[in-house]
Formats: C-alpha cells, sequence, structure tokens
C-alpha cells in the first residue's frame, strides 16, 4: 500500500494505476480547483446522493486560496472546511481504494498529504416489508434489508441502550464486503466475542457475493455428515433484538437481508417470535405444538414402514395404519420416491411465477397423486402420511433444521427396510448421536439444556416464559 504525498500528480498516478478509470464508464474522475489548488474527485455514479454532494461542493468552491495556506494534512482540512458530518481520512492508496469501490467519493488536493472520504452514498434498496419465510400473525412488519447500515439502524430502534455494540470487519480479498457484529457489552460471552474477532481478522476467503454461507461454514466448521445447524438465520429484526438482549451474538453481512445468531443449539430451533406475540398459556401450546409435530415427522414414515414389514410389532389399535391394498412398488420404494417427489415439487414452485406456483403446486400435486394411486404404483396410505409430513414440515421456522429432520428421517428409514426394528432403533440413535457430540460455537453441547440436563432451561423449552419488563 503506497503512502500519499503531498504531490497531487504522484498520487493520481498511483490511484489510476489500480483503478482504470478509463476502463469502467461507472467509476468517475472529475477534476476540480479548490482554493486555486488543483484537486480530484474520484466515486462510483449511482452511489452518490446528487442533492448533497452538490451542496458539498457548493462550499467547497467557496474556499479561498490563503484559507489553505497553512493546511498541510488532510485531518486539518476535514476538520477546518468540511461540514458534512460523515468523513474520514485515507493516508495509502489501498484504504483509499477501498473506499471508493465501496460507494463513498474521495477527495485529493494538491499540497495536501492524505485523502478525504466523504460517505455520500446511498445503495440501491428495497422497502423494508416483512420477510416471506419469517411471517408472524402479529408483532412487527418490517424486515432486514440488503444493506448494512439500514439493518443496523433497525436493531439501533429497538435497542436504546448504549452497550449496545456495532463493530466493524472487512471480509472477502476480492469483494471486501463490510460485516458486523453486534452485541450487548457486559451481556454477551466474551469468550465467544473473541473467537468470533480473531476468526473474521484471519479469515482466508476470495469472494462472499452470493452467500454468507460461506462465512457461516468458515466460522462454524461442522462434519459433512452432522446435519444440524449450528447457526440460525433471522430476517426479523424483532427476533434479532430479542436475540441480542439474551447475551446472543448478531453477524450482519452487506448485501444480504439474513441475520446469523451466535451460539446457536438445538433448543433456539423450538422458538419463533409468535410464542411471545399470544398470552403464555397460547404461546406455550403452540411452542409444545411445534416440537411434537417436528418429532412427529420424523418418526411416521420409519414406524409405518417398522409395522408394515412386520405386522406383529403393531398394536391393536395401530393396525388400521397397515394398507389394505397393494402397489406394483415396495412401500419402502413408495416412501423413499415420495420424498423426492415432494422436495421435486418444492423447487418447481420456487422457480414458477408468482401467479401460477400456487395453483400449479397444488394441481400438480393432486395430479400427481390420483393418477399414481389409479395407475396401481402407490398406496392412498402412503401418500397421506407423506402429504402429512410435507405439510407439517413447515411448522418448523428453520428451513436447515427443517431438512437435518427429513434427512434423519430417510436414514431411518433405510436403517428400517434394512434391519427391522434394529434398524429403526439405529437410525434414531444416528440422529441422536448427532446432537449428542455436537458443540456450539461457545462450546456448549448442542442438545443443551437436555444434556447436560438442566431442569429449569428443560421446562422452558415447553413453557413460554414471563416477558421481562
Amino acid at each position: 500500500m503506497a503512502e500519499f504525498t503531498k504531490n497531487l500528480t504522484e498520487n493520481l498516478k498511483k490511484i489510476d494505476k489500480i483503478l482504470r478509470p478509463e476502463k469502467s464508464f461507472d467509476l468517475i474522475k472529475r477534476d476540480l480547483i479548490i482554493g486555486e489548488r488543483a484537486a480530484v474527485l474520484y466515486f462510483i455514479d449511482g452511489f452518490i446522493k446528487d442533492e448533497v454532494f452538490e451542496k458539498i461542493l457548493e462550499f467547497l468552491f467557496k474556499i479561498k486560496a490563503e484559507e489553505l495556506q497553512n493546511i498541510q494534512d488532510m485531518g486539518r482540512y476535514m476538520k477546518n472546511f468540511m461540514p458534512y458530518v460523515e468523513v474520514d481520512t485515507a493516508d495509502n492508496t489501498g484504504s483509499m481504494v477501498t473506499a471508493v469501490l465501496s460507494g463513498p467519493a474521495v477527495l485529493l488536493i494538491d499540497g495536501i498529504s492524505g485523502a478525504l472520504v466523504i460517505d455520500v452514498r446511498e445503495y440501491p434498496t428495497r422497502s423494508v416489508g416483512e420477510p416471506d419465510k419469517d411471517r408472524s400473525l402479529r408483532g412487527a412488519r418490517d424486515g432486514f434489508l440488503e444493506t448494512l447500515i439500514f439493518n443496523t439502524a433497525l436493531l439501533r430502534r429497538r435497542i436504546r441502550d448504549p452497550r449496545l455494540r456495532m463493530e466493524h470487519f472487512t471480509v472477502g480479498s476480492v469483494s471486501k464486503v463490510d460485516v458486523s457484529l453486534s452485541y450487548l457489552d457486559g451481556v454477551a460471552d466474551e469468550k465467544l466475542l473473541k473467537k468470533l474477532r480473531e476468526k473474521l481478522k484471519t479469515l482466508d476467503i476470495g469472494s462472499i457475493s452470493m452467500t454468507g454461507q460461506a462465512i457461516a461454514e468458515k466460522l462454524v466448521p461442522t462434519a459433512f455428515f452432522n446435519p444440524f445447524p449450528k447457526v440460525r438465520y433471522t430476517e426479523r429484526p424483532d427476533y434479532a433484538s430479542a436475540s441480542v438482549m439474551e447475551g446472543k451474538v448478531l453477524l450482519l453481512m452487506d448485501n444480504s437481508p439474513l441475520v446469523m445468531i451466535f451460539p446457536t443449539c438445538f433448543a433456539d430451533f423450538s422458538r419463533e417470535a409468535d410464542d411471545y406475540n399470544f398470552p403464555r398459556l397460547t404461546g406455550s401450546y403452540i411452542r409444545i405444538l411445534r416440537i411434537f409435530i417436528a418429532i412427529f415427522t420424523v418418526l411416521l414414515t420409519p414406524f409405518t414402514l417398522l409395522i408394515i414389514n412386520d405386522p406383529a410389532l403393531a398394536p391393536d389399535w395401530l393396525k388400521f395404519m397397515i394398507p389394505s391394498d397393494h402397489a406394483q412398488l415396495p412401500i419402502f420404494v413408495q416412501l423413499l420416491l415420495l420424498e423426492f417427489i415432494v422436495d421435486g415439487l418444492r423447487l418447481a414452485s420456487l422457480n414458477t411465477p408468482d401467479s401460477l406456483s400456487n395453483s400449479l403446486g397444488i394441481i400438480g400435486g393432486l395430479l400427481l397423486s390420483e393418477f399414481a394411486v389409479k395407475a396401481g404404483w402407490f398406496v392412498p396410505e402412503a401418500i397421506l402420511y407423506m402429504a402429512f409430513v410435507a405439510i407439517a414440515s413447515y411448522t418448523q421456522p428453520s428451513f436447515e433444521m427443517g431438512y437435518a429432520m427429513k434427512f434423519i428421517r430417510i436414514l431411518t428409514l433405510i436403517f428400517t427396510q434394512l434391519l427391522g426394528l434394529w434398524g429403526f432403533i439405529l437410525g434414531l440413535l444416528s440422529g441422536l448421536c448427532g446432537l449428542i457430540f455436537s458443540k456450539t460455537l461457545s462450546g456448549r453441547g448442542y442438545f443443551y439444556p437436555v444434556i447436560p440436563f438442566n431442569l429449569q432451561n428443560f421446562i422452558k423449552l415447553f413453557v413460554r416464559t414471563k416477558i421481562k419488563h
């Protein structure tokens, strides 16, 4: 990184060699005269607030030559001649180039060392609306956006505590994306914060322009065969704010509306914003229902396969679950195919235009199931059970945890077909081992408060606690 000198021509040669403004039409290099001195302004077209910058330039053009006689560095110039609030200085070409490509305008003046970074950027953005995935029956209707500073403002609006911290980092040697750690000082785990800071500072990654999953995988390495997510994502500012006040740490990333919550254990996925938008009894009922439906979706199809393959294991009151009809395909193949068909329909609905997605998904599912039964491929009971599993899986607000449960269900289904009752037990034990032997980023057991057992927090899994005032 070359240091700036007072010679404007030398500085421009270093900068132009890196930025090459003649190669990019949207990278503007404008020559100015300020106080009878040559000056140059660099900025990206489309990121600048035109009205604000017009007023700044109007002020700069009124500066007289004698007023700049004793100004030798840009820090002093900033204090005396820059009325705008969001300004900073850059001492070398590296920090200056990064600033320009991030959106702010950068001003250089002949005879004054350094560069002035003027943050008048305005990113293209959408309106603040409720996220499609994290909807709630009651509560706030705003959601995080793809602009980091807007997201931090949404948190500041809810947490007016002087202990709220927003630490800034730049990640990615190519993309240089801005990320922020948000937490309550004195409440969040200091060991966790130290670990996150060290990881972010030493993160060896080229680009994260597409998704924050690259950061998540670097921060929390997970075994390939362990499907349980170690990071919880949310697009709701109210849920994120509540997590911060509970001592969690948020990681916000520019260009993404998803906010990561650390540390995350299995119990965190049983909670949702709606639990706190209703009275305690109703909130507790919703939470208990969500937990038991999640368990039921894992057990239903493997248990059905178990009693069909060995009817002697089924008690009399469950005999009705055994199909009376027979199909051309074995029941194991039917259930396994239906798992993939449901995912195929889900992917098709995502790539279908909005005006057709709902009707296509419903009609497609009905037509496929009806023709499959008439053709003798599937029995109606198999389609009924998978239809329930597919619909009930949406009670789990986390997409990642929903797929983790799906993988455990498929694994148990395969083991049950191969080994019968012992396979059914082995499949469930495999999922349980994935929970027991996992650790969160803070080092605590992933299956807490079940293992290690904590009675008070275990009760809180099912009973929504009183909201603290």
